[in-house]
C-alpha cells in the first residue's frame, strides 16, 4: 500500500489570491485562476481604479461560479423592487443591500465608488461591520437590477433573502436616545446652577438663590418624569411579577431625592438635590444605551425568511416568470437551478437531483433524487436544473414547521442574574435599616426623623451596584465584539460563565463542512493516471469529485474525456485517453471490497481496481487542542446529523466521558439537549445549521457558529466568528471573571455604604453631604470596573 499526495506549486491569482488550479490564464502580465477574474480586473483596470489592488493584496473573490445572466431578472418586478428600496423620489432611490464578501479596506474602497463605474449611482456608502452598503442611484439612468448586476460583476453579489421584504427594525430604541438627551441636559444645567450655592454665595445677590433653585426645579421635570421613565417601567414590570429587580430601590432613590428636594425648595429650607438625582438617571441610562450599541451589530432573531430567496422562477405554460416567495401556491411548477435552495416541499418532475441537505440535517453528503421523488425545503440542488411540482406551501413545509418548533425554557433573565437576586435582598435590609433609623430617632428626637430617613435612602442608593454591573457589561461584550464573538445580551455572559456542559455540533462547526483531507490508498499510480483521474473527476459536480479533481491537480495538461457517465449516488465512468475508469462506491466499482458508506471513493482503470480515496472532515485549526482543554473543567458532547464515519477520531479527542450521537435529527438534538438539562446540566450548545435551531434555542447558551463568507446564521443567544471558536475557552475565561468584577465593586459599595449610614443613622451626615458623595461613589466605582475588566480581558488574552 502506497499513499500518494501532489503538492505542485501553482501561481496565485491575483484578483482573488487563490491557487490557480484551473486552466491557468495570463493577461496583463497577471495570472487569473478563472475567466471571472480576469473580468473583474479588467472592468476596474478600463476604469483606472486599479488602486483597489493597492490597498490590500489579492482583496477579491473567486470568479469561478458565473451568475446567470436572469439572475436577478425579479428585481424588474414593481412590487418586488418597491419593498427593498427605502426612498424613492422623483430623481433618486435609495437601497441598502447585505454583501457577506466585505472583508477588508479595499472592498471599501471599491464600493464607495461604484459611481465610476456606473454613473447611474449616484454614491455608496458601507457599514464595514455590519457589512451592509447603502447605495443612492438615479433610476432615470439605471435599475434596481442593474445595481445589483454591478456588484455581482465586481465580485460583490449582494444576498436578497425573503426577510428583506419586511420592514427593518432598529435594534437601539429613539426613544431610549430621547430620554438620555433631555437627561443629559438638564443633569449640566442643574450642575451648573448648583455650584453658586455649594461654594456659597455673597450675600448682595442672595435673591439670586431662589431663581436659581426653582430653575433647578423646572429643569429636574423632564428627568422625573420622562428620563426615569425606563425605570418606572422596569420596575412596575417585575412587581407584577413577583419580583424585585434592582431598578426598584433606583426608583425609589429617585423619589426620595426628589420628594426631598421639592419639599426644601418649597418651603425655602434648602436647595435640593436634584443634580443628584439627575445625575442618577443620566448614568443609568448612558450604560443601558452603551450595551445596546455594543450588540446592535448583528441580528439574533433569524427565522426561514431570512434563508429563503426573495423570489423564484415559476413554469407557466412552459414560461419561466419571477414568482414572490408568497405567491407560490400548491401544484405551481418551480425551475430549481444549480445552486439554488428549494423554497417548498415538492416532487421532482424533470431532471435528477442532488440535494445538499447539510444545513437542515446536518448530513455532509448531497443526496440524490430521481424524478417522482420528494424533495423538501431547505435543500440545495447542486447538480443541473431541476423542476418541481409544489406539494405543501411556504409556509406549511417541513422547513417552516423545524422553525416554528416551540422550545419553551420558562426562563427570564431578571430571574437568572445575580445582581438582581444580589439588589433583592439588598433592598429589605435598607428598608429595614431605614425603619429601623425612623422608630430610634422618633423616639429620641423627632426633629431628626426626616432627615436620617432620606440621608439612608439616599446614600444607601444601590446606583453603584447597577453602574458596575452595567457598565462591566457593556466592556465585556465590547471585547467581545473585537473578538468577533457578539452576544445578544449581557445575561448571555452570565449564562456561559454559569455553563457545565458544552454541546458541539460536528459539520460547519468542529469541521469547515466540507471534505478536505483526503488520503489515497492502494497501488502506486504514475503521473498520466493521476491526471487522468483528476479529468475525469473534473466532469462531475459531485464535492467528492471536486475535491478529488484538486487533489489530481491536472491543471494545464489536456486530457480528451469521452463516454462520460454519472449514475446519481453510485459513482462516474468514462474514457480518458483511451482508457476506462471508474470512480465511485464499493458497489459501483467492480470487485471492491465493502466500504465505509460516505467516507470512501474507489477507482478502477480497465475495470481493475487501484485503489480507494479516504474522505476526512476536515477539522479547523486548532480544535482538537481546544476540546482537550474543554474536557479539563467541562462535560463535552457532540450531536451530528452526519454518520459516525469519524466516531473513533472524536473518541480519542474528546475522551470517554464525552457524549457522541450520530444521526441526530432536530428533534432529536432537541431532546439530548433536554436530557442534560433534567440532569442539572446548564448546557452551552455550539452549532451553525438550521438543524441545529432548536437545540440552540432550548439550551441555556446557544452561540451559532458564522462563517466569514456565510451569510446566514440560526436564531441563538450568541454569534461567533468560525475562526474564533478556538478561543471558546477564553472567552469562558472572560465570562466568569465578569462575575468577579462586579462582586468587588459590589463590595466596595457595600463598604461604602455601610460607613455612610453609620453617619446617616446617626444624624451626623446631612442629605447635602450624601447627596455629593453618592456620584462620586459611583465615578470611583466605574473606574474600578472599568480597570479590573480590561485586566482580565489582557489576561485571557483578549485584546
Amino acid at each position: 500500500m502506497s499513499k500518494l499526495t501532489t503538492s505542485p506549486v501553482t501561481p496565485q491569482c491575483y484578483h482573488c489570491g487563490e491557487d490557480c488550479r484551473g486552466e491557468l490564464l495570463h493577461a496583463h502580465d497577471k495570472d487569473f485562476c478563472c475567466t471571472g477574474c480576469q473580468m473583474v480586473y479588467e472592468i476596474l483596470n478600463k476604469s483606472g481604479m486599479c488602486d483597489y489592488y493597492s490597498i490590500s493584496r489579492n482583496p477579491g473573490t473567486s470568479r469561478k461560479i458565473k451568475m446567470r445572466e436572469d439572475k436577478f431578472v425579479f428585481l424588474d418586478d414593481a412590487k418586488i423592487a418597491a419593498s427593498l428600496i427605502r426612498f424613492s423620489g422623483e430623481q433618486q432611490s435609495h437601497v441598502n443591500f447585505y454583501i457577506p464578501q466585505i472583508h477588508c479596506s479595499s472592498c471599501l474602497w471599491l464600493l464607495e465608488n461604484l459611481h465610476r463605474l456606473d454613473a447611474g449611482v449616484l454614491s455608496s456608502k458601507v457599514n464595514f461591520i455590519r457589512k451592509e452598503t447603502d447605495i443612492v442611484f438615479d433610476h432615470h439612468k439605471t435599475s434596481l437590477r442593474k445595481v445589483a448586476e454591478l456588484l455581482t460583476s465586481i465580485g460583490y453579489e449582494p444576498y436578497i433573502s425573503f426577510s428583506d421584504m419586511k420592514p427593518s427594525v432598529t435594534r437601539i430604541s429613539k426613544n431610549k436616545i430621547y430620554k438620555l438627551g433631555v437627561a443629559g441636559f438638564c443633569f449640566a444645567n442643574i450642575m451648573l446652577m448648583s455650584f453658586p450655592e455649594y461654594l456659597g454665595i455673597d450675600a448682595k445677590e442672595q435673591h439670586l438663590v431662589n431663581l436659581f433653585r426653582f430653575a433647578n426645579l423646572f429643569l429636574s421635570l423632564p428627568v422625573f418624569f420622562y428620563s426615569a421613565s425606563e425605570f418606572y417601567i422596569s420596575a412596575w414590570k417585575s412587581l407584577r411579577h413577583r419580583f424585585l429587580n434592582i431598578d426598584a430601590p433606583i426608583v425609589l432613590a429617585i423619589w426620595v431625592t426628589f420628594a426631598r428636594s421639592l419639599y426644601e425648595v418649597m418651603s425655602h429650607t434648602g436647595g435640593g438635590y436634584f443634580d443628584s438625582m439627575s445625575g442618577i438617571v443620566f448614568f443609568m441610562l448612558a450604560g443601558r444605551v452603551l450595551q445596546d450599541k455594543t450588540y446592535q451589530q448583528l441580528s439574533f432573531e433569524r427565522d426561514y425568511t431570512s434563508y429563503f430567496p426573495i423570489a423564484v422562477t415559476r413554469l407557466k405554460n412552459e414560461q419561466p416568470e419571477t414568482a414572490a416567495l408568497p405567491d407560490i401556491r400548491l401544484d405551481d411548477t418551480l425551475l430549481i437551478h444549480n445552486e439554488e435552495l428549494i423554497p417548498a416541499d415538492g416532487i421532482i418532475t424533470r431532471g435528477k437531483a442532488l440535494i445538499d441537505y447539510s444545513f437542515v440535517t446536518g448530513e455532509s453528503l448531497p443526496v440524490a433524487k430521481e424524478t417522482g421523488e420528494i424533495v423538501y425545503a431547505g435543500g440545495k440542488q447542486t447538480g443541473a436544473n431541476i423542476e418541481i411540482l409544489v406539494i405543501r406551501e411556504v409556509t406549511q413545509s417541513y422547513l417552516t414547521q423545524l422553525w416554528n418548533r416551540n422550545t419553551e425554557t420558562g426562563r427570564r433573565d431578571e430571574e437568572r442574574s445575580f445582581v438582581h437576586l444580589l439588589s433583592r435582598y439588598f433592598t429589605l435590609i435598607l428598608f429595614s435599616i431605614a425603619a429601623a433609623t425612623a422608630a430610634w430617632w422618633y423616639l429620641h428626637n423627632p426633629s431628626h426623623v426626616w432627615n436620617a430617613v432620606t440621608a439612608v435612602l439616599i446614600v444607601a442608593c444601590p446606583c453603584a451596584l447597577l453602574l458596575s454591573n452595567t457598565f462591566t457589561n457593556a466592556n465585556i461584550l465590547r471585547r467581545f465584539g473585537r473578538n468577533h464573538l457578539y452576544l445578544r445580551n449581557a445575561q448571555v455572559i452570565e449564562d456561559m460563565a454559569n455553563a457545565d456542559c458544552i454541546v458541539f455540533d460536528k459539520t460547519g462547526t468542529l469541521t469547515t463542512g466540507r471534505y478536505q483531507d483526503i488520503l489515497y490508498e492502494g497501488e502506486p499510480l504514475q503521473e498520466h493516471q493521476v491526471k487522468a483521474i483528476g479529468a475525469l473527476a473534473a466532469q462531475s459536480g459531485h464535492p467528492f469529485s471536486k475535491a478529488i479533481s484538486n487533489w489530481a491537480g491536472h491543471a494545464g495538461t489536456k486530457q480528451t474525456v469521452s463516454g462520460f457517465c454519472e449514475t446519481a449516488g453510485k459513482g462516474i465512468e468514462g474514457i480518458v485517453n483511451g482508457d476506462l475508469i471508474a470512480l465511485g462506491s464499493a458497489s459501483f466499482v467492480h470487485k471492491a471490497p465493502h466500504a465505509r458508506e460516505g467516507s470512501e471513493v474507489y477507482v478502477s482503470i480497465e475495470e481493475e481496481v487501484k485503489g480507494r480515496f479516504i474522505f476526512r472532515n476536515h477539522y479547523r485549526d486548532e480544535i482538537p487542542s481546544l476540546l482537550k482543554r474543554l474536557g479539563k473543567n467541562y462535560r463535552l458532547a457532540v450531536l451530528s446529523g452526519d454518520n459516525a464515519g469519524e466516531q473513533f477520531y472524536l473518541r480519542e479527542v474528546m475522551g470517554f466521558d464525552a457524549v457522541l450521537l450520530f444521526n441526530q435529527q432536530p428533534s432529536d438534538k432537541l431532546e439530548a439537549i433536554k436530557n442534560l438539562q433534567s440532569q442539572g446540566k446548564k448546557v452551552m450548545m455550539i452549532g451553525d445549521g438550521l438543524n441545529d435551531a432548536g437545540a440552540l434555542q432550548q439550551s441555556d447558551v446557544g452561540i451559532a457558529v458564522s462563517e466569514s463568507n456565510n451569510n446566514f446564521t440560526p436564531a441563538s443567544d450568541a454569534i461567533l466568528a468560525a475562526g474564533e471558536l478556538a478561543r471558546l475557552d477564553r472567552f469562558l475565561q472572560l465570562a466568569k471573571a465578569n462575575r468577579k468584577v462586579v462582586m468587588a465593586a459590589f463590595v466596595i459599595s457595600v463598604l461604602y455604604n455601610l460607613a455612610g449610614i453609620f453617619f446617616a443613622v446617626k444624624g451626623l451626615l446631612s442629605p447635602m453631604i450624601a447627596a455629593i458623595l453618592m456620584p462620586c461613589s459611583s465615578i470611583s466605582i466605574l473606574l474600578v470596573t472599568y480597570g479590573l475588566s480590561n485586566f482580565y480581558s489582557y489576561r485571557a488574552r483578549l485584546q
